[in-house]
């Protein structure tokens, strides 16, 4: 039907509370175990009626980290998610033109699927904007064509990741916990992270079905790793200075990077509690975010 008002989107920060690089393809993808949640900071994404032909999708970008962002047709995953979800519905006839404005709010390339949120985000609103039916499976299958985190960010719940990040299973239950995110100002390379990290490979973890309060979850993941830290620490070492810093917080229960980095996160008892703590870990040039997890 035609878009005649305006739609929005969320796009929370996905977070991996763990992440063990169990091996590797012959195609040269590596496969992975993660706990990925998400949190209350995030991206926002508003579709409105567009010009031109059928199907034609515009892309404004705004948001304190809009800047160096891109329309490009080729890069931009938005833009991309358009192209692909026009092809699975056959063409262009009988979908409407529509501007999206992504008011970036997250750090680019820092580890928490920015943009792989942001494309999730934008698949849910293209769905919502065209007439047509995709099925959930060739929903994700779509989403893991443009990206390992795309699919776990479609339904922006807690979710165990396996495979190369195509393959999700149900999280243990969670207890009700605060989250602080710090991102030290500097970004990342995923790829470069990867090339720096150990060649060595972690099994799978082994998780329990629920955990009754945070500290028995601080301490499950405590004895879990990140596989990407140490490589990503070397490549940036501020990312050491912020968990450092994290980790002298008091009430700070575990403190750990996200993905390939750079953003850090310290799980605490409350939203409250991290709330609190967040004065005494703001440091000039850094991003910090305290609150709830995205239920």
């Amino acid at each position: 039907m035609p878009v005649t008002g305006t739609l929005y989107e969320s796009a929370h920060a996905k977070i991996n509370l763990y992440l063990h690089v169990t091996g590797r393809r012959p195609d040269g993808y590596h496969l992975l175990d993660s706990l990925a949640v998400f949190t209350g900071a995030g991206d926002r994404l508003a579709l409105h009626p567009g010009h031109g032909g059928a199907g034609a999708v515009s892309l404004d970008i705004a948001g304190p980290f809009g800047a160096g962002l891109v329309a490009d047709a080729d890069s931009n995953l938005i833009l991309r998610v358009a192209r692909l979800l026009r092809g699975e519905m056959g063409g262009t006839d009988g979908l409407e033109p529509v501007r999206v404005v992504l008011d970036k709010m997250l750090p680019v390339a820092s580890g928490i699927g920015g943009g792989s949120a942001d494309a999730a985000a934008a698949l849910r609103l293209l769905l919502r904007a065209w007439p047509g039916n995709v099925p959930r499976e060739r929903l994700m299958a779509l989403a893991t064509e443009l990206g390992a985190d795309v699919p776990v960010c479609i339904d922006q719940r807690a979710a165990r990741m396996g495979g190369i990040g195509e393959r999700l299973d149900p999280a243990p239950a969670l207890p009700a916990c605060g989250i602080m995110l710090v991102n030290c100002g500097e970004a990342v390379s995923t790829p470069a992270v990867f090339r720096a990290r150990a060649p060595v490979f972690t099994p799978a973890a082994s998780l329990p079905a629920a955990w009754p309060d945070v500290a028995a979850m601080a301490r499950d993941l405590s004895g879990l790793t990140n596989d990407l830290q140490d490589a990503a620490c070397a490549i940036c070492p501020p990312i050491r200075t912020v968990l450092d810093v994290l980790e002298a917080v008091p009430g700070c229960r575990l403190a750990r990077m996200s993905g390939s980095g750079a953003t850090c996160f310290a799980l605490f008892d409350s939203p409250q509690a991290a709330q609190d703590a967040q004065a005494a870990v703001e440091r000039p040039g850094w991003w910090v975010w305290a609150g709830p997890l995205h239920a």
